[in-house]
């Protein structure tokens, strides 16, 4: 009596077919790996330009408007690690009445935009926002207008 068991090119065919099984999972689960790690940064960077604007709202409001300035920074705010956020170098507009936004300060009235990034360290996300700074007026200054 003869025993039938596999053949070597059938047991050569089940490993080779196991294998690339192997292979697509590992690639999938890289992928999910790489695509989280990804996401996360987006959303802290999200949260850091979020943040970065509304420390730099408080420190306009609190007396530092520079009117015609050029460019803003927040001596105190510390991103987070692996993070940064600053205003773009240039950014800085100024509202014409009755206009649009300029990049040339022909007479300040009071509103500028800028333009604020984050990113993070790998590159790998970034984003950014639009702020409208206004000079702050109290009862001490001339009226706003």
């Amino acid at each position: 009596m003869r025993e039938r068991g596999e053949s070597l090119l059938e047991l050569v065919v089940a490993v080779a077919l196991m294998g690339v099984a192997v292979v697509a999972v590992m690639s999938g689960l890289t992928t999910t790996v790489l695509m989280s790690d990804v996401q996360r940064k987006q959303a802290t960077v999200g949260v850091v330009v979020r943040d970065y604007a509304e420390a730099l709202q408080q420190y306009v409001a609190a007396g530092h408007y520079v009117a015609c300035g050029s460019s803003y920074s927040v001596p105190d705010f510390v991103a987070p690690q692996g993070f940064s956020a600053k205003v773009v170098a240039g950014s800085v507009q100024y509202w014409s009445i009755g206009l649009t936004w300029l990049p040339l300060c022909l007479l300040d009235n009071g509103l500028q935009r800028v333009r604020v990034l984050a990113t993070s360290a790998d590159g790998r996300a970034s984003e950014y926002v639009y702020v409208v700074l206004r000079r702050p007026c109290g009862v001490e200054d001339p009226p706003c207008g």
